[in-house]
C-alpha cells in the first residue's frame, strides 16, 4: 500500500488516488516540531513508586519510536534537506517569562499540555542530535499551532514557500494544529509518518486518518524522497 491509498478515512474511502507531488526544492520547507528536551527525558525507573512505574511504563513505547525511528528518520531528513540547499525550520514550545504568564490558555490548562517551559532553559531547547545549524530558523510558541502562535507565517512567505513537510510530536496535538493551520493558510503540507509520534501508535496512526487528504498528504520518508526527485 502506498502513500496515495493508505491512512484513509471514512470520508476518503472512496477517493481516487492523487496526482503525485509537485515539490519544488525552492519553494518547500522541512518544519521539525517540538521535539525538545523536555519530552526525551525520563527519571530513573527504580526510584518510583508501583503508580509512578505504571507511567513509566505506558510512555516506554513512545520513546522506543522516538529512539529507533523519529529521531534517526528526522536527523537523515534534516540532512536530505540541508544537502539540497531546501530550508530547515524549527518550533518549540518557549514562553518569553520565567512563570509563564504568557502562554495560551490551552497550555495553562491541568495535565500533560500545561508545562513550564522557559525559552532560556535546558528543557525547552531542540535536542542536540537534530539541533539547528547556522542561520536556520527556529520560532518560539505558546500555543499548540507553530503557526498561530509565532510570525512563521510572514516567515515562510517572505522565504517564498509554499509547501510545508512537517515532522515531530506530537501527532495528535501540536503537529496536527499546525497541520491545519497551514492548509487553512492554503499552504501544500506534507506529514511524514516515520517522523511523527503521539503518546500511542493508536492515537498517531488515528490522527493521520483524520488530516490526511484534507489537511495534508501522509508519506514516508522514502515516499517523500521518491516524490521529490532528488539525488
Amino acid at each position: 500500500m502506498s502513500w496515495k491509498t493508505a491512512h484513509r478515512s471514512l470520508y476518503y474511502a472512496t477517493m481516487p488516488e492523487p496526482d503525485d507531488l509537485v515539490l519544488p526544492p525552492a519553494e518547500t520547507a522541512l518544519l521539525v516540531i517540538d521535539i525538545q528536551n523536555t519530552y526525551l527525558e525520563r527519571p530513573d525507573r527504580s526510584k518510583l513508586s508501583p503508580a509512578e512505574q505504571a507511567h513509566f511504563d505506558a510512555w516506554t513505547p513512545f520513546h522506543e519510536r522516538m529512539h529507533g525511528t523519529v529521531i534517526p528518520n528526522v536527523r537523515d531528513l534534516i540532512g536530505w534537506f540541508r544537502h539540497h540547499g531546501m530550508e530547515v525550520v524549527y518550533a518549540r514550545i518557549a514562553c518569553h517569562t520565567r512563570d509563564g504568564r504568557d502562554r495560551s490558555l490551552s497550555q495553562k490548562m491541568p495535565g500533560f499540555n500545561n508545562l513550564l517551559l522557559p525559552k532560556d532553559e535546558a528543557a525547552s531547547q531542540i535536542i542536540d542530535a537534530l539541533a539547528p545549524r547556522g542561520d536556520e530558523i527556529v520560532v518560539h510558541k505558546t500555543t499548540d499551532s507553530a503557526l498561530t502562535g509565532t510570525n512563521l507565517r510572514l516567515i515562510l512567505h517572505n522565504l517564498g514557500v509554499k509547501h510545508v513537510v512537517c515532522v515531530g510530536i506530537f501527532t495528535d496535538q501540536c503537529v496536527s494544529s499546525t497541520v491545519r493551520s497551514l492548509a487553512d493558510e492554503s499552504f501544500g503540507v506534507v506529514v511524514v509518518d516515520d517522523c511523527c509520534a503521539a503518546a500511542t501508535d493508536d492515537l498517531h496512526r488515528h490522527e493521520l486518518e483524520i488530516i490526511n487528504h484534507i489537511y495534508c498528504h501522509v508519506l514516508t520518508a522514502a515516499e517523500l524522497k521518491l516524490q521529490m526527485k532528488l539525488s
